[in-house]
């Protein structure tokens, strides 16, 4: 088995490869132009490779990305680290202002759900928990808190983290500073670049670990959304690439593509969206989905490239850009 570059995941001491397996994909209710077998296999392939560290959710449908990680492991023999998420209880993403608590994460809901991950996952233990949306407004409230505590104290859980909502990375500040989050999982490619301007200083200063998530913008930065592409209409990214985001994504990248030409940067855009986001100290690792095994070979030999010169680095901070195309 290969090998690639680790990091330390935070305060939770766990090494883990810097590019991680997001397996969002391989649940396979919402993203289509893959069979279930081409996901396995990219995963196998990912692990055979020196891949350590997978992030999936109980949503990712219904448990099933989760019990495919849990027979891939089986079936290689090779030991991960595995992520996964319970999901809000009235199934709204993101959290939305002004729902309690109650109607998100009651302490009992929180036990259940990490009862079905461990049994999904055929394991004692989960690696790491993670909340799938946060509200801010949830921070006094005891529920939350108690699960933490409670899960850690059973042996259920190792470790506790925050998935953050969309483009919000400063709702998780407060929750960091109470000691109880581990680690944080957040949105950060070249067009969204904000979590670096207060989360990661945060995450820095309190040993939190990094999770990376959309290092590709759902594909946008691998330059392969462009004009006349077809979506089908029950994938997720038919959604996100709706009405005129297509052309829009399309002169944004080219925009990049040609300020990196003139640099003379010659690597793939995708390996420089992906070296972009590792790059910075903060980020313990990069979760892209990957469903192919050429998706795969492609990310991971990103690990071996190191981080993005300084010049380079001053081109890509030209391309930050505010929007939000989950809503």
């Amino acid at each position: 088995m290969k090998t690639m570059k680790k990091r330390t995941l935070g305060r939770t001491g766990l090494e883990i490869s810097e590019v991680g397996f997001g397996a969002w994909g391989l649940g396979g209710n919402q993203w289509r132009g893959h069979t279930e077998d081409d996901a396995v296999a990219a995963l196998r392939h990912a692990l055979e490779n020196g891949l350590t560290f997978i992030d999936t959710a109980l949503a990712y449908n219904d448990g099933h990305s989760e019990k495919l990680i849990s027979q891939t492991l089986k079936e290689t023999g090779i030991a991960a680290t595995v992520a996964t998420k319970a999901p809000p209880k009235n199934r709204v993403w993101p959290a939305q202002p002004g729902i309690q608590l109650s109607e998100v994460f009651p302490y009992d809901y929180i036990v259940e759900s990490t009862e079905t991950s461990l049994l999904n996952l055929d394991t004692d233990c989960l690696d790491l928990q993670q909340f799938h949306v946060w509200n801010p407004e949830w921070l006094d409230s005891d529920d939350w808190r108690r699960a933490i505590e409670d899960l850690k104290k059973a042996g259920k859980v190792r470790f506790f983290g925050i998935s953050i909502n969309d483009h919000q990375p400063d709702s998780a500040l407060s929750a960091i500073r109470t000691g109880l989050i581990d680690t944080v999982q957040v949105i950060h490619n070249i067009f969204d670049q904000s979590p670096e301007r207060n989360l990661y200083p945060l995450c820095l200063e309190h040993n939190i670990g990094v999770l990376a998530r959309c290092p590709l913008d759902e594909g946008a930065l691998t330059g392969s959304i462009v004009p006349g592409i077809q979506f089908d209409p029950e994938e997720f990214r038919a959604f996100y690439f709706r009405g005129d985001r297509v052309q829009e994504v399309f002169e944004k990248v080219n925009a990049l593509r040609a300020d990196l030409d003139a640099a003379g940067v010659i690597e793939p855009l995708a390996s420089t969206a992906l070296r972009f986001v590792l790059t910075h100290p903060a980020v313990s690792t990069v979760i892209p989905g990957m469903r192919k095994i050429r998706n795969v070979q492609a990310n991971i030999s990103v690990s071996n490239m190191g981080p993005i010169p300084v010049p380079i680095m001053e081109v890509l901070r030209r391309h930050a850009w505010d929007k939000n195309y989950y809503c």
